[in-house]
């Protein structure tokens, strides 16, 4: 490790904040053997900004040749990260600009997600334009506003690897005839989840974005009941797969989450809910089994979250190529930048039709929050469409055919419980007509 770099602002600096995702390792070996190429100094920080906002210079190392020119290839992140936030108290952000002084570090890479790049927009600002600072796009949320459908680096990996484990989910609830509730991760949107459950045709997927406001726990339960008693009705398989956002979560109102049992409510250092603990797929699980139970039968639900599984996979080729680019792409806004990027004392890095392409923060804010706007899957779209296709949920057309309506009552009935046609559309109409997205 290094204490203090002797070239007075001339070194490059990079951190990595947020969760890992596969493909950092790729960006800091691009960034660290690019830099070097045009004799720069790189310094690699360790865990995020934890450390530089406490006034601790310490933990840092220099990154050489050697150390990183075979990285790419693996997942995690060489440097560690932390969700450590140096926007809530300005002493804070003032200990980062003044560490980065220490360490002589005059442009900053950072590899992260919407609040990383908040964080790093603030630095930028903070430092007076000082400290040149180039933010790398990082989640397998994908969920940052990049333009067109770029997708976050790691987002690919995780769909391919999240595709696989709910193949093999697939298979297990084929041969045993039981349900899978598979809760995905994705904090604000529902890409992963979508993207997942779209090219594995799972049964149903359920995301945040098709709710036109506050999601009610019943409604998701609703929609997963009402999949279960068509797939029962329509073609007699007691099995499937419901691929869930867990932002559903993050959606709902507070008082849906304090009526859950034994859920601690808590949030991290930017106010998000630490939707890890809370588990929503056995919430689910319990409450489904539960109406099936108050009628007289019986279902078979096993409850799977999958995220952490994904994080720190080794990215595939396309995120291993990808993150190269966006590595070289960093180090030319900060030390090589074109006319229309020297304006800018912080700018994001990404790829556009093909060309590298650089966004000011500024225009990356929300207006109402001032935080980084977040991008949420369009139900309008058809990619959408075609994946709402493709799943067994309760339709219009279903009410509509009375041949059809008796057979989804008959499904809902029991020795014990006797449901009328009547009053399963009474109970489920609402469903396709109530959710956006589901017309």
């Amino acid at each position: 490790m290094v204490n203090q770099i002797s070239t007075h602002n001339e070194n490059l600096g990079i951190l990595v904040g947020g969760g890992p995702a596969p493909g950092i390792n790729g960006v800091i070996g691009a960034i660290t053997l690019e830099a070097r190429t045009r004799a720069r100094k790189v310094i690699g920080i360790y865990d995020g900004f934890q450390w530089l906002m406490r006034g601790d210079s310490h933990h840092v190392k220099e990154l050489d040749h050697d150390e990183v020119s075979r990285v790419h290839f693996q997942g995690g992140s060489i440097l560690n990260t932390s969700r450590a936030n140096p926007t809530k108290k300005q002493e804070d952000l003032k200990r980062v600009v003044e560490s980065l002084d220490k360490l002589s570090i005059g442009y900053l890479a950072t590899i992260g997600g919407d609040d990383t790049m908040y964080a790093a927009s603030e630095v930028a600002k903070a430092a007076g334009g000082r400290i040149r600072v180039c933010h790398v796009p990082k989640t397998i949320d994908n969920d940052l506003p990049l333009p067109g459908a770029t997708p976050t680096f790691g987002f690919e990996t995780a769909r391919q690897l999240g595709s696989e484990l709910v193949q093999n989910l697939m298979e297990d609830s084929r041969s045993t005839g039981r349900w899978y509730f598979v809760v995905v991760m994705g904090r604000s949107a529902g890409h992963l989840a979508l993207g997942i459950g779209k090219s594995t045709g799972a049964t149903i997927t359920l995301i945040p974005e098709e709710f036109p406001g506050p999601i009610r726990m019943a409604t998701v339960c609703d929609l997963l009941e009402g999949a279960m008693l068509k797939r029962q009705a329509l073609w007699n398989r007691a099995d499937g797969v419901a691929v869930i956002a867990e932002g559903l979560l993050e959606n709902m109102a507070a008082e849906e989450l304090q009526c859950i049992d034994g859920v601690r409510i808590s949030h991290d250092s930017y106010g998000h809910l630490r939707l890890a603990e809370v588990d929503l797929a056995y919430v689910l699980k319990t409450l489904v089994e539960h109406r099936f139970a108050s009628r007289g039968a019986t279902v078979a639900v096993v409850h799977k979250n999958i995220g952490y599984e994904l994080r720190s996979a080794p990215p595939i080729a396309f995120d291993c190529e990808y993150v190269r680019t966006l590595g070289y792409g960093a180090v030319e806004f900060l030390l090589n930048p074109s006319s229309a990027a020297a304006k800018l004392c912080g700018a994001l890095v990404c790829l556009v039709n093909g060309q590298l392409d650089y966004l000011d923060f500024a225009q990356l804010r929300d207006a109402k929050t001032g935080k980084t706007r977040v991008r949420q899957v369009d139900v309008y779209t058809p990619s959408y469409r075609v994946a709402r296709e493709y799943m067994i949920r309760l339709e219009k057309e279903d009410f509509r055919d009375d041949e059809k309506l008796r057979q989804l009552a008959q499904a809902a009935s029991s020795a014990q419980h006797f449901c009328s046609p009547e009053q399963f559309r009474d109970r489920y109409q609402y469903l396709t007509t109530d959710l956006r997205g589901c017309n």
